[in-house]
């Protein structure tokens, strides 16, 4: 038997958190092997995913991108196609492509208190689809696969759709070859996709109906900013950047204060600029004004009103309901109503999972991550040198992302520095328990009880709050809550050998 492969750090997913980390881990901890482990065949996670019409981000690409790589396009709420130009252009830029192993998944992970060390056991796919199954070992491991399901979305039971003559569609595996011009389609949902889908497809379709079961908020914004073009003529494009960053994160950061403070003023001022984009109170009454407040669920955000357009244009409207049951030609409604589709797509939100689908072990035992805590968003209590990625719910992902990878460089150097082989997030006193992700989303609340939780206290709370959270993931001290292991008591730990 040979020596499996060791690694200092392994980072799972090569999407836009992936990239961040690795780039972190370059600079921060020199001198450091480092692998990006992807799943799939190729780079940008969500964004080289989905596919559908219309794909963009719902947050500005200064915070959404990297603080170390401007964001020099045109428009600041970017497509899908070209954030993940900017994240391969980045990966290339810093050498970071050259780390990534693709058609790797990880499907097995235990560290053993014996050698501090975590194996890995992977299931690699060769160009003819054949699997084989290996095993690395690293030091740290880094989950940055986010907290999707890529294999499946959340697909309700739908009576009736058998029967349904045209064709059914999910946003997360769009075919390349649907034909939609000319065509009747109706779009199930109100969330992200929804109001994405809606006016891109309305381009070329013959109408398009959005069906939703209850209104969801809606937050209009400019698809460029005016501010930042004119900041981005005057200064160097690294000055600039940062100084736009920094303007919408504050900004982002003083409007859910706001929603949060606030809730009654907040619900007045998204409906007065839904109405003034619309023109039309009764439809915003209807269709656009949720019963619960501001933030309780993510906005939505739609540039330059382009969903709002397409509804005054009559390429699309809005229709508020509940689905009795498919019929041959369309969809049947609760109030009796029949909508008639030549395309039906079930936008009906995403399915979370946990930590990419890796069931953590330590010493053979698994750990049931709903019994544990999260330390900084990060580090998770029973999981000796392991961190998760998982972005801000209020603001950019990539905030929080850059953030949590500055904190895994820290707790790395950390170690190299008072000679610990191992450490892990340790609570001093016991804590009061918290869903981790506090939306009242369905998507959300379907499965949160698969993850840790956060506690009631300090660096055991998940703040939504950027500012805070940079200065006491970038200055606390650490020694405070992380429970180091001796280099000197691991005796079992095999020669490192990498590749």
């Amino acid at each position: 038997m040979t020596t499996p492969e060791h690694l200092d750090v392994v980072i799972v997913g090569a999407g836009l958190s992936g990239v961040g980390a690795a780039y972190r881990l370059r600079t921060e901890c020199p001198g450091k092997s480092v692998a990006i482990l992807e799943a799939r065949d190729t780079m940008g996670g969500t964004w080289d995913l989905f596919r559908y019409p219309g794909i963009r981000s719902d947050s500005d690409m200064f915070t959404l991108g990297y603080p170390f790589k401007p964001w020099r396009e045109a428009k600041s709420i970017a497509d899908g196609p070209s954030i993940l130009t900017y994240i391969r252009d980045t990966a290339e830029q810093f050498g970071i492509d050259r780390l990534v192993r693709y058609r790797t998944k990880v499907v097995a992970a235990d560290f053993s208190t014996e050698t501090a060390r975590w194996t890995l056991t992977l299931s690699e796919r060769d160009d003819d689809g054949a699997v084989t199954e290996s095993t690395i070992t690293c030091g740290f491991l880094y989950s940055c696969a986010g907290y999707y399901d890529y294999d499946q979305g959340h697909d309700p039971v739908f009576p009736g759709i058998d029967s349904f003559r045209g064709a059914v569609v999910r946003p997360q595996f769009w075919p390349d070859d649907l034909d939609y011009a000319g065509k009747r389609v109706v779009v199930v949902g109100s969330g992200a996709t929804a109001v994405t889908l809606v006016p891109a497809m309305a381009e070329t379709a013959a109408h398009v109906t959005m069906l939703q079961r209850s209104p969801t908020w809606i937050g209009v914004v400019p698809g460029r900013d005016k501010l930042a073009d004119k900041v981005r003529e005057l200064l160097p494009a690294g000055v600039a950047h940062r100084l736009i960053r920094t303007k919408n994160i504050l900004f982002g950061l003083a409007f859910y204060q706001f929603c949060r403070r606030w809730p009654k003023a907040a619900r007045n001022v998204l409906t007065k600029l839904s109405t003034k984009a619309l023109a039309d109170p009764g439809t915003v009454r209807e269709h656009f004004t949720p019963t619960y407040d501001p933030w309780d669920q993510r906005l939505c955000a739609i540039p330059d009103a382009d969903l709002f357009r397409a509804l005054k244009r009559g390429r699309a409207s809005v229709v508020t309901d509940h689905v009795d049951t498919f019929t041959p030609d369309g969809v049947r409604l609760k109030s009796g109503r029949e909508l008639h589709a030549d395309v039906v797509v079930t936008a009906t939100g995403l399915r979370l999972l946990a930590l990419g689908g890796i069931a953590p072990s330590v010493d053979g035992r698994r750990v049931e991550l709903s019994e544990q805590f999260i330390w900084r968003g990060a580090m998770i209590t029973g999981l000796p040198n392991f961190a998760v990625c998982v972005g801000y719910t209020n603001a950019s992902w990539t905030l929080r992302a850059d953030l949590t990878s500055r904190l895994v460089c820290r707790v790395v150097n950390h170690m190299d520095r008072h000679g610990y082989a191992s450490v892990v997030p340790t609570p001093d006193r016991p804590l009061a328990r918290r869903p981790l992700l506090d939306l009242a989303s369905g998507y959300i609340q379907r499965a949160v009880d698969a993850f840790p939780r956060q506690g009631d206290r300090g660096p055991w709370r998940v703040r939504q709050n950027y500012v805070l959270d940079a200065v006491s993931t970038l200055r606390g001290d650490l020694s405070r809550q992380l429970v180091g292991t001796s280099s000197a008591a691991i005796t079992g730990a095999p020669a490192t050998r990498g590749r």
